[in-house]
């Protein structure tokens, strides 16, 4: 074999290694939408695209590794405890929650029912925080950690609301093979992104559990770009025509304290950050 032969075969069996590689991530997170129930090993076909046996066989080996387990009796799959383990070698990867905590506290206590931080994170939205209120009756609608197409559920709508048309549209036409297999529509839920593009809110009248409501904001940057969404999730009636524009009120203010707090730490980092280039550059030439 000649040396470019050898080349051409070194390189198809990297781009090989890679897609393998890309294709287990894929099929991780998706797995990981299924949190505590577990996801159908058909579902996982019909989001990802792939054939049933290349799943299958990504699957098999990431439960050898103890990223991916598999229920005895139901068959579904999960998150394996090698996944969570990684996980803790990064306590501190959500700065956003910790400086967003104060507020959402104070919201929280301000309107007595559940609020939660959500993050978009490629094509996906997630809850990486929840706080509940004082009201009898809190609606826990999604644990943190939750995983979803953006679009689903009021925080996805108010993280694509904040993108340019263009943008969002391709996103939810990017889910579109994981929004059907959830039985919802890309269209519809283009619409509900167009309403909360002119409302400055995203609201569910019906929540995911019945007799259940939800309102999501978006927190946004200096230059308008989405870092996060508030959601509240109440009981119907606590989140009706008179209450509802109260809450979205305090809402809004939450999300403009955390996105100036947010502005602050970035400032004082690159402040912090561009102060010690100089001493960094004299001691490198030295």
């Amino acid at each position: 074999m000649t040396r470019s032969a050898r080349d051409r075969a070194a390189g198809d069996a990297d781009s090989g290694g890679s897609q393998t590689v890309k294709r287990a991530l894929a099929l991780l997170r998706l797995v990981a939408c299924g949190q505590e129930r577990g996801v159908r090993l058909t579902d996982l076909v019909g989001m990802s695209g792939l054939n049933q046996p290349t799943v299958h066989r990504l699957l098999r080996t990431l439960v050898q590794e103890g990223a991916v387990e598999q229920d005895a009796d139901t068959r579904l799959y999960r998150i394996g405890p090698e996944a969570a383990l990684l996980g803790l070698a990064r306590t501190r990867r959500f700065p956003l929650l910790t400086l967003a905590e104060p507020y959402l506290n104070d919201l929280a206590e301000q309107v007595g029912d559940t609020v939660f931080l959500s993050v978009r994170h490629g094509a996906d939205s997630i809850c990486i925080g929840r706080r509940t209120g004082h009201y009898a009756i809190q609606v826990l609608s999604i644990e943190v950690g939750v995983r979803r197409p953006l679009g689903i559920g009021v925080s996805g709508v108010a993280l694509l609301a904040c993108m340019p048309p263009k943008e969002s549209e391709a996103l939810i036409r990017s889910n579109t093979r994981r929004l059907e297999v959830m039985k919802e529509s890309p269209r519809e839920i283009g619409r509900r992104v167009d309403t909360a593009r002119a409302l400055g809110y995203a609201h569910a009248p019906h929540g995911l559990m019945p007799g259940t409501s939800a309102v999501a904001v978006p927190v946004r940057d200096a230059h308008g770009q989405g870092l996060a969404a508030v959601t509240i999730t109440a009981m119907a009636d606590r989140l009706n025509e008179r209450r509802l524009p109260q809450a979205v009120a305090l809402m809004h203010e939450r999300a403009q304290w955390i996105a100036r707090r947010h502005a602050e730490v970035e400032g004082t980092a690159r402040a912090q950050s561009g102060s010690a280039s100089p001493g960094f550059q004299a001691i490198s030439h030295r």
